[in-house]
Formats: structure tokens, C-alpha cells, sequence
């Protein structure tokens, strides 16, 4: 019943128009899955919207590119050169960790008149520019944990958020230039003033961008670890967290304890990747009162596609009222080592879709019960045997 009304109230939420809507939660679901939801917008379809109705500038973190003929990326990729050739800046950060791996679409982009520049983030703060996100114009920005990836838009499911409050675009607009200079390494720009977070929007929301890694941000206080552990140990009723992967942060799992510990009902989804030998032996070791359950989705009918058919967002909501979008696994280099951004939601209607979603996804076919005494075998995720 409780799952019907939180339904409800998202469909109910999205008969408002993008224009109206000041936050708007944006999925990818894998094709030939039941895990399309109509009232959440895909990727696919905002993605380009975004970028159509930019004037001025588009800049792009990314990853990595990666594309195939007459994909979903496709429409994308051609409406990013559409803007250059009208006249639009658009800027393009890759790591640099996948450029020899995926070098075609910066190419490509190159071609067209995009400023393409390489982050090698491993000799600036010793990990990955692992953020996936775009800021239009300076108006409106779109954050998650759809890589720059056809697969992602069609055989991944994803998670983001399009937002359009001023504090939180300017503060990854500066996070943005931030990359930008010590990817060239130029000088770290200076932030023209402060943040007011939360933001507040019309629905009643209050809004927190936040960020990693530590030492590596425009304002110390966007650091998400700290605000992750002020969201768990908020809960009073419910944690759910889904992730691609899960290794002990000691600071969020002493909070999952803690939440667990004083009878809130904690909940664990993870996808299939993480029956791996190491993420498989923390599994194992995590407090028995923090119940999880495996994720897979099933190959394609066409056949197996190389790092895909996965659960890849990455969201916890806590009570059903406040929540996190973001692009970080909860593993320590995510937020020691790694570039990337997410948003804290307050209040509003992201929070009671981000409860339906996980629970959908909790009681689908594709979730199965972790049990510690099984032995899993690793899943494939490459053309290599």
C-alpha cells in the first residue's frame, strides 16, 4: 500500500511540465527490462532538450566517450555539434585514463569545433575524474551517474538529476573551472563569493551541492563524506542505498550501524558487479542487521555487451523525505581520491520518487536475497574469458 501511494504521488509529480519543475529526476532503464518507469523522463530525451535550448555555453565532465552508430548517444553527440555550429562554446573534460581506450568521439567532438581538454586526475589528486554532469548557460545543470556512454542510455540502469538552482549550477560551474585550470595546470580560479545552501525551490525542497574529493573543491564545505553521515544518522524510520559497489568507508558504515543499531530498517541494493572477490569479502563482513540484496539484469537478446547490463545509479533516501543523488560508489577513493559531484534533497517530491524507485527495484524479479554462505561466481564483464 505504502509502495502504491509513494507511486502515485510520483506520477502525480510528473504531470508537471520540465519548465514548471524545479528539480526533476531523469532515469536510463535497460532495454527488453521492466524497469522503465513512464513518469520519470530518460536521459536520452533530456540530454538533448539540455543542450538544444543552450545560447551561450555548454561545459561537459565526463568519464570517458564512448559511442556506436545510431545509438541513443548518437542524437546526443550531433546535438552537442548543432550548438558549436550555431555559435554555442561547449567544452568537453575527459579523464584521461580511457582516452587511448575510447579516443573517437573527443575526435570527433574535436572535429567539430568543441573544446576537448584531458584531466589526468591521478597526478593532481591521485584518482579518476569520475563525475558525470553539464551545466547550460549557467542557468541549468544535469548531474548522475550516466557515463558519456551509449550503453549507459540503453543497457544501464541510471540515475540522475536536472536542477536549475543558482547556487548549486554556479558551485559546480565552479567546480568546473576548477578542473579545467589544473587539467592545463593553471592556477586555481577563485570563486567570485560564497554559497547559500540549502537552496530552496517551489516545491518545498531544500537543495545542497556537494562534492569530492576533500582539498579539491572551491568551498571545503561542499565535501559530501561529512553531509552522507549527517543524511544516515538523520533516519528515524529507513535507509536505502543502491550502488554499483559497496567497500567499507569506515565513516558511512559506522553511520549504517549506528542507523541500524537504533532500529531503523536499513537496506542495501547492490548490483551484480559486486560479487567480486573483494567488494564479494566485504559483503560478507558487513552488520547482519543491514539487509541486502543483489541486483543483475539479464543480457541482451542480441548477446553480451561489454560493461553493461547493470545496475549503475547511485541514490540513498533516508525516511522517505530527504535523499542523495550522486555519481560516487561508496568506496573510500570516491571521496579521498576522485572528482565527483552529487546533490542533497531535502524535502520536495525527489525524495518519495527516489522511496518508489527503490522499492520497485527492491521487490523486482532482478533483486535476489545476498546470502553470506553462498559462493557467487564473479560476474563476466569484458569480451575476455
Amino acid at each position: 500500500m505504502r509502495t502504491s501511494l509513494l507511486l502515485l504521488a510520483a506520477l502525480a509529480c510528473a504531470h508537471a511540465s520540465p519548465a514548471d519543475t524545479p528539480l526533476e529526476l531523469v532515469e536510463s532503464a535497460p532495454v527488453e527490462t521492466t524497469l522503465d518507469h513512464p513518469e520519470i523522463r530518460d536521459a536520452w530525451q533530456v540530454w538533448p532538450e539540455m543542450i538544444r535550448h543552450a545560447t551561450g555555453r555548454i561545459d561537459l565532465a565526463e568519464f570517458y566517450a564512448s559511442d556506436e552508430p545510431g545509438t541513443r548517444l548518437t542524437a546526443v553527440i550531433a546535438a552537442l555539434q548543432d550548438a558549436a555550429a550555431r555559435g554555442v562554446r561547449v567544452r568537453f573534460l575527459a579523464e584521461h585514463g580511457f582516452v587511448k581506450t575510447y579516443p573517437e568521439v573527443l575526435q570527433a567532438l574535436s572535429a567539430h569545433g568543441i573544446e576537448v581538454r584531458i584531466f589526468e586526475v591521478k597526478k593532481v589528486m591521485g584518482g579518476v575524474l569520475h563525475a558525470k554532469y553539464f551545466v547550460v548557460d549557467g542557468r541549468e545543470a544535469y548531474l548522475g551517474s550516466q557515463n558519456f556512454d551509449w550503453r549507459s542510455l540503453q543497457h544501464i540502469q541510471e540515475l540522475g538529476v536536472r536542477f536549475r538552482q543558482p547556487d548549486a549550477v554556479r558551485a559546480l560551474e565552479d567546480i568546473y573551472a576548477l578542473d579545467w585550470a589544473l587539467a592545463a595546470g593553471a592556477p586555481r580560479p577563485v570563486p567570485a563569493s560564497p554559497y547559500e545552501f540549502p537552496q530552496h525551490t517551489r516545491d518545498g525542497a531544500e537543495v545542497t551541492l556537494l562534492a569530492s574529493p576533500r582539498g579539491f573543491l572551491p568551498d571545503e564545505k561542499l565535501w559530501d563524506l561529512p553531509a552522507l553521515v549527517e543524511l544516515i544518522d538523520s533516519a528515524r524510520r529507513s535507509v536505502r542505498v543502491q550502488l554499483l559497489t559497496y567497500s567499507e568507508v569506515p565513516e558511512l558504515q559506522a553511520a549504517l550501524v549506528r542507523a541500524a543499531a537504533r532500529g531503523v530498517a536499513v537496506t542495501l541494493l547492490l548490483s551484480d558487479w559486486e560479487l567480486r572477490p573483494k567488494t564479494l569479502r566485504e559483503l560478507r563482513a558487513l552488520d547482519p542487521r543491514i539487509a541486502v540484496r543483489i541486483f543483475t539484469i539479464p543480457q541482451a537478446s542480441a548477446g553480451f555487451i561489454p560493461f553493461a547490463r547493470v545496475a549503475h545509479a547511485k541514490y540513498c533516501v533516508v525516511d522517505a523525505a530527504r535523499g542523495w543523488v550522486g555519481t560516487s560508489n561508496w568506496e573510500p577513493d570516491y571521496f579521498f581520491k576522485s572528482r565527483n559531484v552529487g546533490l542533497l534533497l531535502d524535502g520536495g517530491q525527489i525524495p518519495p520518487q527516489l522511496e518508489a524507485f527503490f522499492l520497485g527495484n527492491w521487490g523486482s524479479t532482478y533483486a535476489a536475497p545476498f546470502d553470506r554462505e553462498r559462493e557467487y561466481t564473479a560476474p563476466r564483464l569484458s569480451l575476455a574469458r
